[in-house]
């Protein structure tokens, strides 16, 4: 087995990786602190673990697991490879062992069902006779089904299906539920944003129907390591106390932790070599210059955009970053900018990338946009544009003209086109390319390797990119890489978990469906394409590496934006600062009204659900009877009943797709995969280029009512962005602060987006080939933001002219929100923005950042409370740039709908410098 220094020497060797290694941080190994076997474990079970090999749990696993057993519901906050998974399966499995009768069955809940099959398989081989142990999901076969809900003693299953499955059935489920011990929610730092909120109001109706069974289950919830565990579990849960277990006693092996930043390219850069002995080279995409935004009149249009439903279309000098969940297609190193139309424009067109887009939701008017994917957290957005994913490097190129998307680059291109620092347009070289790279030098050295990355079409990327690099220096070597992401059908996923536990596979580029749970142990190196989002995330990832207690290395690889930026440069900022709170939102009035609706379709509400529901309750209700979604009856206490023939499940989008997608192949009929129904409007509309597997598709037609996105295998010379056309208003001010002239507000607004089209460009100049309009539905997105404003006066003062003010504030709203999931705990995709010279809103200058969820997911809130910390770190990230005029890694963001035009990075600098002056 490799060790880390010797695998440091692969990745620093040779004159090409000088200076990339911004900061090596060592690790020290941790000792172990052993405890005891609690004396209720059953025997039987107590042996079955010991001929596992676990002579006795550590003193973590006795004390939560004996918390769980006396009914106090307990979370458990250790970090990865400490061994969570004992706490909960010793109580659980000793109750499984009295059987249905004594009350001894336990739900386990995971965000995934990759985590769920692995627990099945780990039960399967600790093999607790007595115990019935099966899985309920999607995956699930018919006939297996109704074996569960006879007969299982441990169901092992996902919010989704809980949502839409058990609790609507739960007539028939009255065995399991009666005699329910233990729920466990497994990886719960993963439940935060909009989908930990839908999730909390699952469990909460889980609690109410036990409760109408009798049972009151004790819960259990294991987590990475996070701030104020307990006040998260009580969260999600809704009940009060939970008990928090946070020392880790388990044994850690020794790490080293590399910063990374990929280099600065420059004109006539020469191809970037790829391992230490191979000739392979991997290239940057190409791409056209930036093409200032204009007019028919010739007047400028600063209408900017970033990933995320974008807003307003108010004036002529709005320019806007969308907000969205991160496509699946999205790139890693994207950050997010963007723009927006305005007022006496016409509309802003902007690609549209992954962003999805919803159903109505049952509270509130117009269509629901939320987050997608098999992603535990909420990380997306409705009706923003999510970023595009450069199949070659991740970076697209800026537009070619006014209102065009980024053109895509592609693997096997020749150098992009850029320009040095002194000439001010320099950008690093992409984090796809380099994660590709360094896969490729590590699976060379036989260094078993998960790449982390932050997208669907990113893992098919990396893994193409290394595969073929490595076909140049041994045949046999391309086959020890692949790549691992949701929508991979269930066969797929199972049989690349095993090839890589097996050594069959070296390498592996991974999605997040990867990060959660599943046991992958002796692994040797972990990268990290661009900062996963939050520090909880980051360490949950570095620690799969060295999960056996071996030493490992981790490597972050910096993305080309301003957060990623900052963090290589600000080591202190990761290594000497807690991990975030996880953030969620229950009362969400957008959240709640569904599981209101579905809560009164399992059993009629009553006044006292108001406990268990929260206080937002009786406002709800209220509305939700205007609408004529519930109907009250009073008689002798009063009920609120469903009125609908409709599944009221189907208004809760839990992940915020919008329903799934099937990709059906044309000529034979085959299901590729699948899709979440939001990022369908952007990835699989018709003439879409699609990416499965490394296999290449064009869309032939998309049918949004029944799910189907047909597909016919091809090889186009060309690549396909989306479009979108998008408006924002200020509908509510909720609060508000004076800094000297400025002022700093949060409150509700309203973005509207649809995507009208899409761009082919040509596969490796980035050229744009034609544009074909599409006809899709519009989307609405009602949501919170933070902003700021600044009076002419104050703008004057700041040295600013009046011409150059849209390009600063556009440059300091890019950099604004690639740097607030530095104090927000979100990533770059949970959020949009918009900045405008003259909002009519405002009627002065002002920046927008918003939450891309509907009703919000605290994000923009957060902002608000820490605006003076985000806004200062935003301000020095731009002056620290070496740059002269801004790049990606400061002030552009490769989704900017306006081809990153205008950008003012030193007006951005004295924006903000005159911002920050009225806090002191």
């Amino acid at each position: 087995m490799p060790r880390p220094n010797d695998l440091l020497d692969v990745l620093l060797t040779g004159p090409h990786r000088t200076g990339r290694v911004t900061h090596i941080e060592s690790i020290p190994a941790r000792a172990a602190k052993p405890g005891t076997w609690p004396l209720w474990v059953d025997p039987v079970v107590r042996e079955r673990f010991m001929t596992a090999g676990i002579v006795s749990p550590w003193a973590h696993q006795a004390q939560a697991a004996s918390l769980a057993w006396s009914g106090r519901s307990v979370v458990i906050a250790t970090g990865t490879a400490s061994g969570k998974s004992l706490a909960y399966q010793l109580p659980a499995l000793t109750a499984a062992r009295t059987g249905r009768r004594l009350g001894g069955t336990t739900l386990y809940i995971s965000p995934t069902k990759a985590l769920a099959a692995d627990q099945l398989r780990s039960l399967d081989e600790i093999g607790v006779p007595g115990v019935m142990a099966t899985t309920y999901d999607g995956d699930t076969p018919i006939e297996l089904r109704d074996v569960a809900r006879t007969h299982a003693t441990y169901l092992l299953t996902n919010p989704d299906m809980l949502h839409h499955a058990v609790l609507p059935t739960h007539h028939r489920w009255v065995g399991f539920l009666r005699s329910l011990r233990f729920v466990v929610v497994d990886e719960c730092h993963g439940y935060r944003g909009v989908f930990g909120s839908h999730v909390a109001q699952v469990l909460r109706r889980l609690r109410r129907i036990c409760a109408m069974y009798g049972s009151s289950p004790t819960f259990v919830l294991a987590s990475a390591t996070t701030a104020n565990p307990a006040r998260t579990a009580e969260l999600l849960i809704g009940m009060l106390p939970i008990e928090a277990v946070t020392e880790d006693c388990s044994p850690s092996g020794a790490k080293t932790f590399l910063l990374w930043e990929p280099p600065l390219l420059g004109d006539g850069a020469p191809p970037i070599q790829v391992g230490p002995s191979s000739t392979a080279h991997v290239d940057d995409r190409p791409g056209a210059a930036p093409v200032p935004g204009a007019r028919p009149d010739g007047s400028t249009v600063d209408a900017t955009r970033t990933p995320g439903p974008r807003p307003d279309e108010s004036t002529v000098d709005a320019t806007r970053t969308p907000a969205g969940p991160r496509p699946d297609d999205a790139s890693a190193d994207a950050s997010p900018a963007g723009g927006t139309p305005v007022a006496g424009a016409g509309p802003h067109v902007s690609p549209a990338d992954d962003r999805p887009a919803g159903a109505t939701p049952a509270y509130g008017g117009g269509p629901h946009v939320s987050p997608a994917d098999d992603r535990p957290a909420g990380a997306s957005v409705a009706s923003g544009a999510r970023p595009y994913v450069s199949p070659a490097d991740d970076r697209p190129a800026s537009a070619a003209r006014a209102f065009a998307g980024p053109p895509v680059g592609t693997a096997g291109g020749a150098p992009a086109q850029v320009g040095g620092v002194d000439g001010g347009t320099a950008r690093r070289r992409g984090v796809l390319a380099e994660t590709a790279d360094l896969l490729t030098d590590l699976v060379i050295a036989d260094a078993r390797t998960v790449a982390f990355v932050r997208s669907r079409r990113a893992a098919e990327t990396v893994a193409g990119l290394a595969r073929s690099a490595l076909s140049e220096v041994d045949a046999s070597l391309p086959d020890r890489v692949a790549s691992y992401r949701a929508g991979y059908l269930a066969y797929e996923r199972r049989s690349l978990e095993a090839a890589l536990n097996d050594g069959s596979l070296v390498g592996l580029a991974a999605t997040t469906a990867l990060e959660l749970g599943v046991d992958v142990s002796g692994l040797d190196a972990v990268l990290i394409a661009g900062w996963p989002g939050t520090r909880a995330s980051l360490w949950q990832q570095a620690g799969r590496a060295g999960r056996a207690g071996q030493e490992s290395l981790a490597v972050l690889v910096a993305s080309d934006n301003p957060l990623d930026s900052y963090l290589v440069q600000h080591p202190e900022a990761i290594f000497e600062q807690p991990v975030e709170e996880t953030v969620l939102d229950p009362d969400n009035p957008y959240v709640l009204a569904p599981h209101l609706c579905a809560a009164a379709a399992e059993r009629p509400l009553t006044v006292e659900d108001g406990a268990i529901f929260g206080p937002a309750t009786e406002d709800v209700l209220e509305t939700l009877e205007h609408r004529r979604l519930l109907r009250r009856r009073v008689k002798a206490e009063t009920t609120w009943h469903w009125t609908k023939r409709e599944r009221p499940t189907d208004l809760a989008d839990l992940r915020g797709s919008g329903g799934l997608v099937s990709l059906v192949e044309v000529d034979t009929g085959r299901v590729l995969g699948t899709v979440d129904g939001v990022r369908a409007h952007s990835t699989a509309h018709e003439g879409a280029v699609y990416v499965h597997q490394g296999e290449t598709y064009l869309i032939e037609s998309l049918d949004l009512d029944e799910g189907v996105a047909m597909a016919r295998p091809g090889a186009p010379d060309y690549t396909t962005t989306a479009r979108e056309v998008s408006t924002l208003r200020v509908l509510e001010e909720s609060a508000s602060e004076k800094w000297g002239q400025a002022r700093l507000a949060f409150g509700t607004v309203e973005v509207v987006s649809q995507v009208v089209g899409y761009l082919k460009r040509a596969l490796r100049s980035g050229e744009v080939l034609g544009e074909v309009p599409l006809d899709l539905p519009e989307r609405r997105l009602r949501t919170r933001s933070v902003w700021w404003t600044l009076p002419d006066d104050a703008i004057a003062a700041a040295g600013v002219s009046i011409a150059d003010a849209p390009g600063a504030a556009h440059a300091a709203e890019h950099a604004s929100i690639g740097i607030l999931p530095l104090v927000a705990s979100c990533d770059r995709w949970d959020i949009g923005g918009l900045s405008t010279l003259l909002h009519p809103d405002t009627g002065m200058l002002t920046v927008f950042v918003h939450d891309g969820h509907p009703g919000g997911a605290g994000f923009a809130e957060r902002g608000f409370h820490a605006a003076r910390s985000w806004l200062t770190a935003t301000r020095d990230t731009i002056a620290a740039c070496p740059c002269r005029d801004g790049c990606p890694s400061c002030v552009q963001s490769p989704k900017c709908g306006n081809g990153n035009e205008p950008l003012d990075k030193a007006g951005a600098v004295r924006l903000l410098d005159m911002l920050l002056s009225g806090t002191d």
